[in-house]
């Protein structure tokens, strides 16, 4: 703030430089002349380094609000299952990804845009208008400030119809996107298809959607920046109207040309310095309606989040109490699918205890894979009881997709995911373990491919595997973890070939599937 407040002094320094050059080439006082230009460098180099820093802080407050926000967001966003509901679940939330990475940044960036502008305002408002009404009197800021009144209701009236588009167009932006993203990660599945173009034809259509939605917020924003622009240059014009009143009614009839000229020029500064500051915060209307667009839908995305954490039934709801070899229990369970009120399964009631292997068949859409969603507690139970008894991870219960998961790192990360780093007993041993269980995985070739289990690629896995590579490195994955149950979704056979493995037959591994 006083660094702020400094900078103002030193351009009001440096705004009246040309009046003090109108009094001394008036006077034609050449040694006044060379004084003023050493003091008009120091003063422009110091002007020039002060709001330099000056956007240097703000480019800083950015940074760190940028970071305080997303690690907020993503505090939630990562909490239970929040993600999955969000992506898989909740019609209602557009594009989550795109409001994490790309609305919060840009709520940010604007805000530190404004924010030394909105900071400084008071006090450059409330010392120019000092100035002015030392040198026209109470006419002076009383002109500028209705000026001001005038604009703001303009601009008022003009960002209204503005920040309902700017929400739309941020929606479509994020489902073009999200287009292009599908192509990229399903190219081959597209390409075994050769639908490029159908795929074509609706990348366009939502291309011409989103661009219609532009051409609807250009216009709207066309009477923003008219009222703007107007504004902007009426200032100009108003500062001498200001200086004439009292120049035409003699009050400074006693000056010489060269000093009243002085005035003038000194006057002029002062006038439009605080129109300036006035319109600048008229200017800031613009970037108030894209601030009010980015606000709501992170806004909205923060409510939705903090809403499923509260409604989220424990994560991870194991309890001493049960036996310690049983790993789920089932108690006449119903369930149904989120998006239908007709149940899939009705009062079932078992337990999955170690060493027992159980495969769940049936038709399509019978339930099954809405059985280890139920398990996982990714959906809700209509009715009855189910309950995980043992922790979640190694050691205890994995669930396995059907689609692998490969995040971005290295071969040890993709083998010992999800944990967030090795097991204790590190080192040359852990390093045989994984090697180990990437042979008997059938996968040892990734080794030479990547160049070894810690070196870091630069490619996406899903591009450079194929489905059946992706496949056994979860198994690899899974001989690496050893939980005692593991519920994958697989086909019949490999189920078959899974509980067969030595592997698991010694470590007494209860594998439940759906085939």
């Amino acid at each position: 703030m006083s660094l702020m407040c400094f900078i103002q002094l030193i351009i009001y320094q440096v705004g009246i430089l040309p009046s003090h050059f109108y009094n001394v080439l008036g006077d034609k006082d050449y040694p006044g002349f060379r004084s003023l230009i050493g003091k008009a460098m120091v003063l422009i180099i110091l002007n020039s380094t002060l709001k330099s820093i000056d956007q240097y802080i703000c480019n800083l407050m950015y940074l760190r609000w940028r970071r305080t926000l997303t690690e907020s967001l993503h505090s939630a966003y990562f909490q239970g299952r929040v993600y999955y509901t969000l992506n898989v679940l909740r019609e209602d939330i557009d594009n989550p990804d795109q409001r994490i990475s790309q609305d919060a940044e840009r709520l940010c960036k604007q805000m530190s845009t404004m924010a030394s502008r909105l900071i400084v305002s008071p006090f450059t408002l409330g010392y120019y208008s000092y100035h002015c009404y030392h040198s026209t009197g109470w006419i002076g800021p009383v002109s500028i400030f209705c000026y001001f009144v005038v604009g703001t209701i303009a601009n008022k009236i003009l960002m209204g119809p503005i920040v309902s588009t700017l929400f739309e167009q941020e929606k479509l932006e994020g489902d073009f996107r999200f287009k292009h993203m599908q192509i990229r990660v399903n190219a081959e599945s597209a390409a075994f298809y050769r639908a490029g173009k159908v795929e074509h034809m609706r990348t366009d259509r939502r291309l011409q959607s989103l661009l219609q939605t532009q051409r609807s917020l250009i216009d709207k924003e066309l009477w923003l920046y008219i009222g703007v622009n107007t504004f902007d240059y009426l200032g100009g014009f108003l500062s001498y109207i200001i200086i004439a009143i009292p120049i035409f009614t003699g009050l400074y009839d006693g000056l010489t040309p060269g000093e009243l000229s002085a005035l003038i020029s000194k006057n002029a500064f002062v006038c439009i310095y605080l129109i300036n500051g006035f319109t600048q915060l008229i200017d800031l209307s613009t970037a108030l309606s894209d601030v009010a667009g980015y606000t709501h839908r992170v806004g909205e995305l923060r409510e939705v989040m903090d809403d499923i954490l509260r409604k989220q039934c424990d994560y991870d709801p194991a309890s001493g109490e049960s036996p310690v070899d049983t790993a789920f229990i089932l108690d006449h369970l119903s369930y149904k699918s989120p998006y239908s009120d007709e149940l899939l399964v009705e009062d079932l009631s078992m337990k999955i205890s170690q060493g027992q292997h159980l495969l769940v068949v049936g038709n399509t859409g019978t339930g099954k894979t809405s059985l280890l969603r139920v398990l996982n507690r990714l959906w809700e139970a209509d009715s009855g009881f189910v309950q995980m008894t043992t922790c979640f991870g190694p050691r205890g219960t994995l669930f396995l997709p059907q689609k692998p998961y490969l995040t971005d790192g290295t071969l040890r990360e993709q083998v010992i995911y999800p944990l967030k780093d090795i097991y204790p007993a590190s080192g040359l041993v852990d390093d045989d373990r994984i090697m180990n269980f990437l042979e008997l995985a059938g996968v040892s070739s990734l080794l030479k491919r990547t160049g070894g289990l810690d070196e870091k690629v630069d490619w996406n896995w899903y591009d450079v595997l194929s489905p059946g590579e992706m496949q056994r490195l979860s198994f690899a994955r899974l001989f690496y973890l050893q939980p005692k149950y593991a519920s994958m979704l697989s086909h019949e056979n490999l189920y078959i070939t899974m509980i067969n493995n030595e592997t698991f037959k010694d470590d007494n591994v209860a594998f439940s599937s759906t085939g």
